[in-house]
C-alpha cells in the first residue's frame, strides 16, 4: 500500500456540472494567490503559498460534468528535501452521477506515503478538497487561502 496514490472522495446533492465549474474556480476553494487561467484545456496556473510552495499546473484534460486532469509541469516545496516533488504528478477530478447524488473522487497520481511531503499535503489536501471545495459546491463559497499582499 505504500505506493498507494492520495484519493478522497465525497457526495453531494449538486449536479455534475456544478461540480465540474466549482473544481475549475481554483480561486474559489484552493488560493486566491493564483495566476492564469484554468478553465480550457491546455491552460496553465500557477499557485503560491508564501515561499512554502509553489506549483504550475497545465490542464491536460477537460470532460464537462465527467474529469479535469492538471499535469503538474513544475513545483518548489520548500519544506522538503526534494523540491521538485510534485513535479511530473497528475492531480485528478472524477465526476459520476449516480442516482440524485454527485461523487467526485480526487486523486494526486504521485503523491503515495513513500514521499517526504506526503503528511502536509495530503493534510492540506484534505481541508482543501474535503471543506473548501466541498463548501463551494453545497454552498457556493470555499474557504481558499487568502490573496497575499505583495511588498514591492
Amino acid at each position: 500500500m505504500r505506493d498507494q496514490n492520495y484519493t478522497i472522495v465525497f457526495t453531494v446533492d449538486q449536479s455534475p456540472e456544478e461540480v465540474f465549474d466549482a473544481i475549475n474556480n481554483v480561486c474559489g476553494w484552493w488560493t486566491e494567490n493564483m495566476e492564469g487561467g484554468s478553465q480550457k484545456l491546455n491552460d496553465e496556473f500557477e499557485v503560491r503559498f508564501g515561499d512554502v510552495h509553489y506549483s504550475k499546473q497545465k490542464l491536460i484534460q477537460l470532460i464537462p460534468g465527467k474529469k479535469v486532469v492538471w499535469f503538474v509541469t513544475d513545483s518548489n516545496l520548500n519544506f522538503v528535501k526534494d523540491k521538485s516533488e510534485w513535479t511530473g504528478t497528475q492531480i485528478i477530478f472524477e465526476i459520476a452521477e449516480y442516482g440524485n447524488k454527485t461523487e467526485l473522487r480526487f486523486t494526486h497520481v504521485g503523491l503515495t506515503p513513500q514521499y517526504e511531503c506526503y503528511g502536509a499535503c495530503s493534510n492540506a489536501w484534505c481541508g482543501y478538497i474535503s471543506n473548501s471545495l466541498s463548501s463551494l459546491i453545497t454552498t457556493g463559497k470555499g474557504q481558499p487561502t487568502e490573496k497575499e499582499e505583495v511588498n514591492s
